[in-house]
């Protein structure tokens, strides 16, 4: 794929990131000498557990998933990172100055700036702006997070299906494996519960999609009724 130079990369960064477009003079020289362009295809792990963080990314175009898996390769979605958005946990790590804890996959194909360790670090001391900006990210993706444990934890995994199934018809083009994941399951459950919904004409399996039959008796099943 195609990869911006860096001028249009920064003309697009400065679109999608206002707080990156009014940074003052000095900042914003170094901005435009040390960020990276990177562009990679759909499938591109761009960070692993335990790897080292080196650069914060601002991503410009497609999506990013960030998921924790475990040694027997169940997965667990944490977040995306979208277009105009940035990463938490890489935040996190340049702060702490710790390696990753989970993995970062492109989606999509994606294109990014980076932003080398210094370059963050004098962003965060030189730009109350960027700082608060930072700190903002931490608060909504700290909120997703919770949510996301509440649902783990304290909700059936039908319900959690159910609700998964009706956020994302009527048809979902997803292998039994993808939902398992987004839901922080495993393929052999969740095929299992489809099936269970297949028989109760909730929905209508095939190959690599679900499709909502009866979306009043899921939305039924989602808030337990």
């Amino acid at each position: 794929m195609a990869v911006p130079s860096t001028a249009e990369a920064l003309a697009l960064v400065r679109a999608s990131f206002p707080v990156v477009a009014g940074l003052p003079g000095a900042l914003a020289a170094r901005l435009a000498a040390e960020c990276r362009v990177m562009a990679v295809p759909a499938g591109t792990h761009l960070f692993d557990e335990r790897s080292p963080c080196g650069a914060f990314p601002l991503v410009i175009e497609g999506r990013v998933k960030v998921a924790k898996l475990s040694a027997s390769g169940r997965e667990i979605v944490l977040y995306r990172v979208g277009a105009g958005q940035s990463c938490l946990l890489t935040s996190s790590c340049l702060l702490a100055r710790r390696d990753y804890s989970a993995t970062g996959i492109a989606e999509t194909p994606v294109t990014l700036v980076a932003l080398p360790r210094e370059l963050f670090d004098a962003l965060m001391q030189g730009s109350p702006a960027f700082r608060d900006w930072v700190h903002a990210l931490f608060a909504e993706r700290i909120g997703e997070l919770m949510m996301l444990v509440e649902e783990v934890a304290f909700r059936r995994l039908d319900q959690r299906l159910a609700a998964h199934l009706l956020a994302h018809g009527p048809q979902l083009a997803a292998r039994h494996q993808d939902i398992a994941s987004e839901l922080g399951s495993v393929r052999e459950i969740v095929s299992r519960l489809l099936n269970d919904f297949e028989d109760r004409g909730l929905v209508s399996l095939g190959r690599g999609r679900v499709e909502v039959v009866d979306r009043a008796g899921l939305e039924a099943l989602a808030t337990g009724r």
